[in-house]
């Protein structure tokens, strides 16, 4: 079997890339996205206390609260669409709604299927040790990891291209867009993990593109 080709399942990341895109309005996203800074500030925060939270209840129960896990679900959700929507991936104009839920129509999605059950063993060590190896990677990725997410680093260098692309040519270049959402698509799985929310060890692979496989059936 070849396992690079297995899919991760339980984190899967979607993005479509609209099209046409505006030439220059990517120059004053920054601005645009402030009111969802401010809000993502306090959301992070809250993001970490509820973490905190169900690191214990994982710990003695083995499970981590549905509530808990929807926002903290949420959370990953508002910042990837804004992500996507500014400097992390610059790949549609389409403004991101304030909100915690899935939003089927958005063209960045993020799903994280819920466990019913976690080891209790884990999640000792798996959001600092075993996932070191990963934020030294996504690091570089990202410039670093705060509120909001994505930014510096490699993701918003390569935006920034993107960007400069469709201003002097009024086209995103689809491999560039592939690599973008990869390189987003492994910090997502990186996130999942460290908070507590899949005992699944993210693999060290750039599954690049807007879609990601689906596992095999077979005949």
């Amino acid at each position: 079997m070849d396992t690079s080709r297995v899919p991760y399942a339980p984190v899967r990341v979607t993005a479509e890339l609209d099209a046409p895109l505006s030439r220059w309005l990517w120059l004053v996203k920054w601005i645009l996205v402030i009111p969802h800074w401010i809000v993502l500030f306090f959301l992070w925060i809250a993001f970490f206390v509820v973490t905190v939270i169900a690191f214990f209840a994982v710990l003695f129960t083995e499970r981590y609260p549905r509530g808990l896990f929807d926002f903290n679900l949420g959370v990953l959700r508002w910042s990837w669409r804004v992500s996507y929507y500014s400097y992390g991936a610059l790949a549609t104009d389409r403004y991101p709604p304030f909100s915690l839920g899935a939003q089927p129509d958005y063209p960045a999605r993020l799903d994280i299927a819920y466990p019913q059950r976690l080891s209790r063993a884990q999640v000792l060590v798996k959001w600092w040790l075993l996932a070191i190896p990963h934020y030294l990677i996504i690091a570089f990725f990202t410039g670093g990891m705060r509120a909001g997410w994505w930014s510096g680093g490699l993701v918003t260098l390569l935006t920034l291209i993107a960007g400069f692309a469709v201003a002097f040519n009024d086209r995103y270049p689809r491999d560039l867009f592939a690599l973008i959402v990869g390189l987003n698509r492994w910090v997502l799985r990186v996130a999942a993990y460290a908070s507590l929310m899949t005992d699944a060890y993210p693999p060290f692979r750039l599954d690049q593109g807007g879609t990601e496989a689906v596992a095999d059936r077979g005949p």
